[in-house]
């Protein structure tokens, strides 16, 4: 089992590849839920995550046992960034097995750090499949967090934290397979035994959630999710020996407060988080104000890794969580003039127009009628509520409204 010693060790080894991340005080985030709050900045890390720690400590630990094929690994994202970098930087050949899906951007930038991508299977269970028969061949196979070596390295985000960061009362962490938060868990409690450390997870893949309850890891099901890089349906066994005994408490975050997670850091603090990094951020922004209150607490943002249409579509998720988007659907005459008394109703309103789509051709639609939709940029649920208002007394029937104010 890994142990602070061996924690310690490893940031002689991380610490010399690789520069300490930031911990930034969120002014916004404190005054917003009434604690002090810290942001743990793996998303600058190199290669956009922290995976590269445990993958470049793993890899100076057996890097003299490697054989001439070199290693091989299993992973859709960030993983695989780890590894291709880690490997190239100590001259092993380095070969990441990825999901025939996996999108270009990521394939494009393994390969970038050095890495030989083959493409396998249709999920990360079948390319980790064809990873084990690589194993089998002469490779020297690397797992993304059932791994004390990899634990440990990733355990060098708790020092870092405990060197930029005298006291604090929380760590929020998010939690895939477990191996960060076993890491960062050891390190504080070695220091800071009171100080809690919270896990962090998505509801639709609540698998250190579940294996906490029932005592041991168990398979969930595994949903989609914004938050693709903690879907990971059970918990590696030795990240779970330790978790039982040192995570505090285990949260659960719905997927539009993700959403709005990315969409507040980018907006105020300038900073791209994925969703896996981002569910820190989320889970304080759903807490309680008397859970938070007068705490101290830090949040890893784990990583930064996003695809720019997925970006695209947690923009606008989050857009319209915070009520800056307003879709609207309304049924007109078919005739010069009607759009134009619509619209004239949302520009007093001072609502921007960003797209509008007719349908003149569904069968519900008597002849002489069309169905039109709208989307409107907007200030805040107050302004939507006012333009909303104006709609209505101007007689135009609503067919759908916008997302709840949270």
């Amino acid at each position: 089992m890994v142990d602070i010693a061996r924690i310690q060790e490893a940031m002689e080894i991380v610490s010399r590849r690789f520069p300490p991340t930031p911990l930034l005080r969120s002014e916004q985030l404190s005054r917003q839920t009434g604690a002090e709050v810290f942001l743990k900045l793996e998303n600058l890390q190199r290669t956009g995550s922290f995976k590269v720690r445990g993958a470049a400590h793993k890899l100076w630990r057996i890097r003299d046992q490697v054989g001439p094929n070199g290693v091989v690994a299993a992973s859709a994202g960030n993983h695989a960034q780890g590894v291709a970098l880690a490997a190239a930087e100590l001259g092993i050949p380095s070969t990441v097995v990825m999901p025939e899906g996996a999108s270009i951007s990521k394939q494009v930038a393994t390969r970038d750090y050095g890495a030989r991508v083959l493409l396998h299977g249709k999920t990360v269970a079948e390319a980790l499949e064809r990873a084990w028969e690589l194993a089998e061949e002469g490779y020297t196979f690397l797992h993304p967090f059932d791994d004390d070596d990899v634990i440990a390295g990733q355990g060098t985000v708790g020092l870092e934290i405990l060197r930029q960061l005298e006291a604090f009362d929380e760590v929020w962490v998010p939690v895939g397979g477990g191996g960060l938060a076993a890491g960062v868990a050891l390190a504080v409690k070695d220091r800071l035994p009171g100080a809690r450390i919270v896990g962090v997870q998505t509801q639709a893949c609540p698998a250190a959630l579940e294996a906490l309850r029932t005592g041991e890891p168990v398979e969930v099901p595994a949903e989609r999710t914004l938050a693709d890089g903690i879907r990971v349906p059970r918990v590696g066994d030795r990240p779970f020996r330790v978790l039982r005994q040192a995570m505090d408490e285990v949260l659960l975050v719905e997927e539009s407060r993700i959403a709005l997670a990315v969409v507040t850091l980018l907006e105020r603090k300038k900073l791209l988080a994925e969703g896996a990094g981002a569910v820190p951020v989320a889970a304080l922004m759903a807490a309680p104000p008397e859970r938070v209150k007068g705490r101290r607490i830090v949040l890893v943002v784990s990583g930064g890794n996003l695809d720019l249409n997925v970006l695209d579509r947690i923009l606008e998720q989050g857009l319209m969580r915070t009520g800056r988007i307003l879709r609207f659907r309304v049924v007109l005459d078919d005739s010069p003039g009607s759009l134009h008394d619509l619209l004239s109703v949302v520009a007093r309103e001072q609502g921007n127009i960003l797209h509008i789509f007719h349908d003149r051709l569904s069968v519900d639609l008597p002849l002489g009628r069309t169905r039109v939709e709208v989307e409107v940029e907007t200030r805040g649920f107050d302004h939507i509520g006012r333009l909303t208002a104006a709609l209505l007394q101007a007689g135009y029937r609503i067919e759908a409204s916008p997302a709840a104010a949270p």
